[in-house]
């Protein structure tokens, strides 16, 4: 029977810019830590209309993908199956191609944010704020729901964000205040803050943080620190960085996509640290 360490296995992650994808640097490292000299790793320039051409070439040699927007919700409908977990955002950012050829998808950035919180310490709080209500809030709506035992204050700049974070908080049956973006100062007292906001979105904020900030996880990581995570920091503070996200969902990737299990994480970050220092 073909096996992983003799035959030439194929997985990819595909989306809508990607030139600037770290994941195959992490995915990369991973394999050859495991010896896994026959897989490669490749990206693609895929939307959403060339997705399910992409996914009707595809041979036997493919292992898996992973998917970054504007895939994560395009990709369900060419899918046999998808987790629960994935099924509680809407989004799919990882599919494993199976022996018997079936499309399984999951979603590892949820799990990915729980783990980062917990090799940073954060087990459990008992208040959260999200700054942000885009695509990546769903998703720590849902770490969220797995972290924290009271209220989740979530800051956004319209209604319409605000009636989507309402909608996202009842299926996951999860306690959300909304708030305006104005009062976004008000977060930074929180046990834990979760910035899911673009680059420069939150840079007005870094001169408000308090004297002696919680938890802060902001979830960029190029460019890194924000100013927000770099005055965090410098108030003590502990801060997780959008590379800690990316490390520990692909390495939830790579075991799905490989069987192998533990992934390398301290080789597919230091990998990606080498790669953000080198641009």
């Amino acid at each position: 029977m073909p096996t992983p360490e003799t035959d030439a296995r194929r997985a990819a992650v595909l989306g809508s810019p990607i030139a600037h994808s770290l994941s195959p640097v992490l995915h990369r490292a991973a394999y050859e830590e495991l010896g896994l000299a026959h897989w490669s790793y490749d990206r693609f320039e895929v939307d959403e209309g060339a997705l399910p051409g992409f996914f009707a070439e595809l041979g036997p040699e493919w292992a898996g993908l992973s998917l970054t927007m504007p895939l994560k919700r395009a990709v369900i409908p060419l899918l046999d199956e998808i987790s629960e977990t994935a099924r509680s955002v809407e989004a799919v950012n990882t599919v494993v191609f199976t022996e018997d050829g079936r499309r399984v998808g999951d979603n590892t950035d949820i799990p990915g944010m729980v783990a980062a919180l917990r090799e940073h310490g954060i087990d459990k709080v008992d208040a959260a704020a999200i700054l942000g209500a885009g695509a990546t809030a769903s998703s720590a709506l849902a770490a969220l729901a797995r972290v924290c035992t009271g209220e989740i204050s979530v800051y956004v700049r319209s209604e319409a964000r605000a009636a989507e974070m309402r909608q996202w908080a009842e299926r996951l049956e999860v306690e959300v205040r909304i708030a305006d973006w104005a009062d976004a100062e008000e977060a930074l007292r929180a046990p834990l803050v979760i910035a899911t906001t673009p680059a420069g979105a939150t840079d007005a904020l870094a001169p408000l943080i308090p004297e002696r900030p919680a938890a802060l996880f902001d979830v960029l990581y190029d460019p890194w620190p924000t100013q927000l995570a770099a005055r965090w920091s410098a108030y003590g503070g502990a801060v997780v960085s959008g590379l800690d996200l990316l490390v520990h969902q692909a390495v939830l990737q790579v075991e799905q996509m490989t069987g192998r299990s533990p992934a390398p994480l301290a080789a597919m970050r230091a990998a990606g640290e080498r790669s953000l220092a080198r641009e």
